[in-house]
């Protein structure tokens, strides 16, 4: 492990090198000029200091998203230690948060992803995130492992994403365009309106490309407006809307050899089956979702926050198999009370609430003619409902200690029957109410360095995905999985803020782990095999070399360093014969090092560059079949001090893959007919262009 930790240790080295030289070279600039904001999270319900956090947190700014490309989550997000998002073929999204990709052989599951105060995530348990244009995104915050008390059912971890806002008093019409290799093309309008009491931003967006491999083209259209109504001085209304229309065509894996041979193939005929071309093998997906929510500031210690939403999916998956076409229609809500007294000495606030959602969805299968829908094979409805009431209390003690009680009483049930091919009444399965506690404490040591721990108790049961998976049985049998996880870490930062440095150590024992299985025909379905035990430390480090001065030649210099090791092994893990006990988890890799530098100098032009290592992926849980390890380096080059009138315009011009690996970014786990490989792009080039006016 020296060799991964020795980036971080020099780059803490080199930081307080440089910032001591710079010290000394401005001895006589103001304060203001050397010390940086303090970064401030609402991983809760309260605003607090990054430093005096309690839990393993993720941030990802503004400033982050628009030094990547803008055309995906993907390169964002895994700058985030112990966090790994894939994408199998662009539009094709999974995340795992700690290793729970294991039950997502595609989509999200097992974790919460909320827009604003709005559930994204299901009743059913699934999240459309690539849904959502990610230039209509402002922020994204990452709670790490079970967050279970306050945020409902997940054992892997919630995604807390703000859309964009309009903050300015003035009206503001921006448009970003880029076109690159394979294909690519994004364009996106934002028109922003703040006045008064009331705001609004509308965003549009569209985006398309012909992939880098066969059969692997993508487009989506999307819109989405936020509104924000101060109808009082202590109360305020938000409403958010989007309308999502995503395609893309999925190419399918490839065997080892296959991927050796030309990786830009898409999944080929075998005796048995027809090819992924032939099958024409795509998702049509479309949503629509809104939600308005409402905070009212009773008094000067009393806040309540109500939030209703409801969305509508229409999808369609044609596949090697069959045909599916879903419905889903869900409808929520979400309110809590916030109580909060401040003393000189001791500060406590004690929230209370509860989330219903209630998601109905109606599962047709259809032979797949080349595309097109053929005969019945299958129809089912089935009708999920989860329901928690929570508890939060916080305690904050001399400004040095702070301690958090939450925890959540869950009741999770579905309904489901049968029309076709043999008709079943409605049955309904309930599951026991889950109290799920949260224990965590933080203590400031000093003014630049905290400690904090933590104990949290998991629970995640089945989704409606799972429990009636491509084998088109419902398995009325899956139960949940549930465990415990501990943590403890420290965060430092020095006194001008322009370093920080946060270390996290976790043990997560899981219980009744939900696994994938693949049948004969290549269809899935999904079992409950032992466990898992997860060891694992996260180290992130951001440093600014040379802090932001533009009277400077180099008017600023960041690096940044997210490290992340896994030790992750089932425990009495059996599938039939074989007794898996031991081997190393599926789909995570051992090590993971995410490095990048942000380079500003006079006249406008910035250049960042990142680099991501990441070690040998295990790909069966017999692990016989490794993904082997790959570098990636990224960059992009920036010149601002453009104008068209008076509007300002940004030009940029980037590339990804510069060392052209070859590497699959979303393995197939535990691939009927050794299909494991889904590759990514080579090296490749985009350029564009932002243009505001005011």
């Amino acid at each position: 492990m020296k060799k991964f930790f020795l980036p971080i240790f020099t780059l803490l080295f080199l930081s307080s090198t440089a910032q001591e030289n710079t010290d000394r070279r401005q001895r006589k600039a103001t304060d203001t000029t050397n010390r940086l904001k303090e970064v401030v999270i609402r991983p809760y319900f309260s605003v607090q200091p990054l430093l005096r956090s309690t839990t393993a947190y993720g941030l990802i700014d503004s400033t982050i998203l628009q030094s990547q490309a803008g055309t995906s989550f993907v390169p964002a997000i895994n700058t985030i230690a112990g966090v790994r998002m894939e994408e199998r073929s662009p539009g094709s999204y999974r995340l795992s948060i700690r290793g729970s990709l294991l039950r997502s052989p595609f989509g999200i599951r097992n974790i919460k992803v909320y827009l604003e105060e709005f559930p994204l995530t299901d009743a059913g348990g699934n999240s459309y995130l690539n849904a959502l244009d990610i230039g209509s995104v402002g922020q994204v915050q990452v709670l790490k492992g079970p967050q279970s008390s306050i945020y409902g059912a997940n054992s892997g971890g919630v995604v807390l994403i703000q859309p964009l806002q309009e903050n300015a008093d003035s009206t503001t019409l921006k448009f970003n365009a880029l076109g690159g290799s394979y294909g690519l093309f994004q364009e996106n309008i934002q028109l922003g309106k703040k006045w008064d009491k009331y705001q609004f931003l509308l965003s549009q967006s569209y985006q398309r490309s012909d992939g880098y491999r066969d059969h692997s083209a993508m487009d989506r259209k999307y819109i989405q407006l936020f509104q924000k109504y101060d109808y009082s001085a202590s109360a305020n209304l938000k409403a958010l809307l989007f309308y999502s229309d995503l395609h893309y065509n999925t190419p399918g894996g490839l065997t080892a050899a296959q991927f050796a041979l030309n990786p830009r193939l898409s999944r080929q005929a075998t005796a048995f089956t027809k090819s992924a071309i032939e099958q024409q093998i795509a998702i049509f997906s479309k949503t629509v979702y809104g939600g308005v929510s409402n905070e009212w500031k009773i008094s000067p210690s009393l806040k309540h926050v109500a939030a209703l939403y409801t969305s509508y999916t229409d999808f369609k998956n044609p596949f090697i198999t069959n045909y599916e076409h879903r419905k889903e229609f869900t409808t929520g809500l979400r309110t809590y009370l916030e109580y909060q007294q401040l003393r000189e000495a001791l500060n406590w606030t004690f929230n209370i609430g509860l989330e219903s959602s209630q998601t109905q969805s109606d599962i047709s299968n259809f032979d797949n003619n080349q595309g097109q829908r053929g005969a019945v094979q299958s129809e089912d409805k089935l009708k999920a409902a989860s329901n928690f009431a929570f508890a939060h209390l916080n305690i904050d003690f001399l400004d040095k200690w702070l301690l958090e009680l939450s925890a959540s009483a869950n009741l999770y049930k579905y309904r489901y029957e049968s029309l076709a091919p043999v008709a079943i009444g409605r049955q309904t399965n309930t599951f026991d109410v889950q109290f799920m506690p949260r224990l965590a404490l933080s203590y400031l040591a000093s003014n630049q360095f905290s400690l904090h721990a933590s104990i949290s108790k998991g629970y995640s049961p089945p989704t409606i995905a799972e429990i009636r998976a491509s084998d088109q049985v419902i398995n009325a049998d899956l139960q949940p999985e549930y465990g415990w996880n501990t943590e403890t870490g420290f965060k430092y930062t020095t006194a001008n803020r322009r370093i920080f440095v946060d270390v996290t150590g976790f043990y997560y024992k899981l219980n009744s782990a939900i696994v994938r299985r693949l049948n004969e025909n290549d269809s899935e379905f999904f079992i409950n095999a032992g466990g898992t035990k997860q060891w694992g430390v996260e180290t992130a480090v951001s440093a600014w070399l040379i802090p932001q001065n533009a009277t400077q030649f180099v008017s600023g210099l960041q690096l940044r360093n997210a490290y992340t090791w896994s030790k992750f092994n089932f425990r009495g893990y059996l599938d039939g014969a074989n007794d898996y006990s031991g081997n190393e988890l599926t789909g995570v890799p051992k090590n993971t090092v995410v490095s990048s530098a942000d380079l500003h100098v006079q006249k406008g032009w910035s250049l960042f560059v990142q680099h991501n290592y990441t070690s040998t992926i295990p790909l069966n849980d017999a692990n016989t079949v490794y993904a082997d390890k790959y570098h990636l380096l990224q960059a992009k080059l920036s010149y601002k001090n453009l104008k068209v009138g008076n509007s300002p315009v940004t030009l940029f011009v980037g590339a990804d893959n510069l060392l052209d690996q070859t590497y699959s970014l979303g393995n197939d786990l535990n691939a009927a007919g050794n299909r494991y490989y889904n590759a990514a792009a080579g090296r490749n080039f985009y350029a564009g262009l932002q243009l505001q006016i005011r």
